[in-house]
């Protein structure tokens, strides 16, 4: 069913209960009730809520933090997507698909400007999404699909594992469900997944009315953004 709109949506990122979005003005907005907030002046090409708080990447690339009503500026690194999802820890990938991590000691605690240290992992990814369950997914620019185990306090990781499929994003949500998007803007949940077998087992494909060009999922629901700009939200 179609969710609340602030038309025309690009990006969408769901957790721990909170929804935010940005919009093809490159705003960002936070969802209260059925009511999209622009959060502030700044505009931005990614935004992303989780443990960690509400992260953001600008359209120059600088990392942001939303503190107190205001996006503070996190000095040292340039992303192009970012992820607030993990344990407390803060991911992101550069436009050199280059994958970097703010450990959870540093990412969370952060307040007002300053330099701050990223540790950069190992492999090439165009887009990253962390859970404080089962690790993070990841895609590279050939669209294959990798897992690997985090350690939040250290951004150690266990190693990419590659799972079978394709796809341009991947988002795992707070209880460890995992949604792609492929190229043709179908959407496939991962089965199996558990604490045995993180990276699952199989893929199931979720019907949707039209092409999608982002998935986010929070509590039980599936937040979309089709290639017009409408948000769905789907109980699932």
């Amino acid at each position: 069913m179609e969710g609340p709109q602030q038309f025309p949506a690009v990006q969408i990122d769901a957790g721990q209960g909170n929804v935010v979005m940005t919009d093809r003005n490159n705003y960002a907005y936070f969802l209260i009730g059925s009511q999209w907030y622009k959060m502030d002046s700044l505009t931005l090409q990614h935004v992303s809520v989780g443990p960690a708080g509400i992260w953001g990447v600008a359209l120059e690339d600088g990392v942001y933090k939303y503190v107190a009503g205001s996006f503070v500026y996190a000095n040292d690194h340039t992303l192009e997507q970012v992820d607030a999802g993990g344990d407390g820890q803060v991911v992101g990938v550069t436009h050199t698909s280059t994958i970097h991590c703010l450990k959870s000691t540093i990412a969370s605690d952060y307040r007002e400007q300053s330099t701050v240290s990223w540790t950069t992992l190992p492999g090439l990814l165009t887009y990253v999404s962390c859970s404080s369950k089962y690790g993070c997914w990841g895609v590279n620019s050939a669209q294959n699909i990798y897992f690997t185990k985090v350690t939040p306090s250290t951004c150690g990781i266990s190693g990419w594992i590659q799972v079978d499929g394709l796809a341009v994003m991947v988002e795992i949500g707070t209880d460890g469900s995992v949604f792609v998007v492929n190229r043709g803007g179908e959407v496939f949940q991962r089965q199996g997944i558990d604490s045995s077998t993180p990276q699952g087992t199989s893929w199931t494909k979720i019907p949707m009315p039209s092409r999608i060009n982002h998935v986010s999922y929070d509590r039980g629901n599936l937040w979309v953004v089709t290639d017009y700009g409408i948000i769905l939200k789907c109980l699932c």
